[in-house]
């Protein structure tokens, strides 16, 4: 299996969805993400899951989920805030599952 850690841009679609990986990390310029191809991936049934959004400037769009995870020696911790309508929405399905 490859690391995702080693590639900007992971697609995994299934028949339900379509989950878009970004690891940008080795970003060096933010600039770098117009040769991406992402546009393509901009559209209904597409999960964009990002890491490190920093380092893309202001090139993407608002989160609508921010996931913030850390790892300690004793215990991890998830904070989960909801950005937008569509991270609320989401949020208060997982509350009602």
């Amino acid at each position: 299996m490859r690391s995702p850690t080693y590639t900007l841009v992971n697609v995994h679609e299934s028949d339900a969805l379509t989950l878009v990986h970004l690891d940008l990390y080795r970003l060096r310029d933010p600039a770098e993400l117009e040769h991406l191809g992402l546009r393509e991936w901009a559209r209904p049934g597409c999960l964009w899951l990002i890491e490190w959004p920093e380092r893309a400037a202001r090139l993407l769009p608002p989160a609508d989920l921010t996931v913030h995870l850390e790892a300690g020696p004793e215990s991890h911790r998830a904070d989960i805030r909801a950005e937008g309508a569509a991270g609320i929405a989401w949020l208060e399905r997982m509350r009602s599952s």
